[in-house]
């Protein structure tokens, strides 16, 4: 008898406790999914950002007959110029309260060493393409690089982002699967306490059947905290897709790349300085300046000799 009371206390017990670890493991899933979405978007964000510069660019270069321009070397230019203007220029000059919380988040979640990661990644795996009319597979270098990326895969540098994404996709079944496993341990537990019942004895057997509504009652409402917690994280995982945004930016690369692919004439790497995410923004921008006005000055010359 000591063994069925003790074993109906635990139920009890579980079923009391189980909405609060349901909403306790819902809150932390809404918290991994936002970091892990964040983490994707601003990564996506630096995609955009490298689009754009490239669009400007090849904006700029209609109308010029530039030869021999080599797309290592052009992609290196705009890979460079977006990482010093969008982070180490902006982290320097920032007056503002809503910017320096931006650069702390981004050191928070790694953004910054990822994106330069990335920049030297690709910027390696496109040394060794050889030069055809026809466009290389550049979606599997961006792909391979943001897999290989550490800061990338990494919440926080530490959780795995792919095991974690897959857990909380998972999670709203298990919400509903452990809501009705409450209940039915609910019935179980007031199932055990109608073998008591004397039927001689009403008092007893309306106290006793009092009781089992109570219980039934009490273990359905882990059901609906289930369902209930269930639907709100699937919303959640709906409007913070990671996939979503990942495929965004394999694309944004991918089409980027193409279109500086399209304008190059070799692949032939020419390089003076490796890519360095540590060096003086101001200087690297000045210096490019610099050679961009140099480069204008000498064209201009030529044009006159001849």
């Amino acid at each position: 008898m000591k063994d069925i009371f003790d074993t109906q206390m635990m139920i009890r017990n579980f079923i009391q406790f189980l909405p609060y670890v349901i909403g306790g493991t819902f809150m932390a899933a809404v918290f991994f999914r936002w970091a892990i979405y964040y983490t994707v978007r601003r990564h996506e964000w630096f995609a955009r950002e490298f689009e754009k510069r490239a669009h400007k660019f090849l904006d700029s270069e209609v109308g010029r007959k530039s030869l021999d321009i080599s797309f290592y070397n052009l992609t290196k230019k705009v890979l460079e110029k977006t990482y010093y203007e969008v982070f180490a220029v902006r982290d320097r000059g920032s007056q503002g309260d809503n910017q320096k919380v931006m650069a702390l988040s981004d050191r928070v979640f790694l953004i910054k060493p990822g994106c330069a990661w990335m920049v030297k990644d690709v910027l390696k795996q496109l040394r060794y393409l050889k030069w055809s009319k026809e466009t290389p597979k550049l979606l599997h270098i961006t792909k391979s690089s943001i897999d290989q990326n550490p800061c990338f895969n990494k919440v926080f540098g530490i959780i795995p982002m792919s095991a974690m994404n897959d857990l909380i996709g998972m999670l709203p079944g298990l919400f509903i699967v452990t809501g009705i496993l409450g209940t039915f341990l609910g019935i179980k537990g007031g199932l055990v306490s109608l073998g008591g019942m004397d039927m001689s004895d009403m008092e007893g057997t309306k106290s006793i059947m009092d009781s089992f509504l109570h219980e039934i009652g009490y273990a359905m409402s882990s059901s609906i905290v289930g369902i209930a917690f269930s639907l709100l994280l699937h919303l959640v995982n709906v409007s913070l897709s990671p996939e979503r945004v990942f495929s965004s930016l394999c694309d944004r690369f991918e089409n980027t790349m193409d279109l500086l692919w399209y304008r190059s004439d070799n692949n032939q790497v020419v390089e003076t300085n490796r890519f360095d995410e540590n060096r003086d923004p101001v200087e690297a921008l000045a210096e490019e300046a610099l050679n961009l006005e140099i480069s204008k000055s000498e064209k201009t010359m030529t044009l006159k000799a001849s």
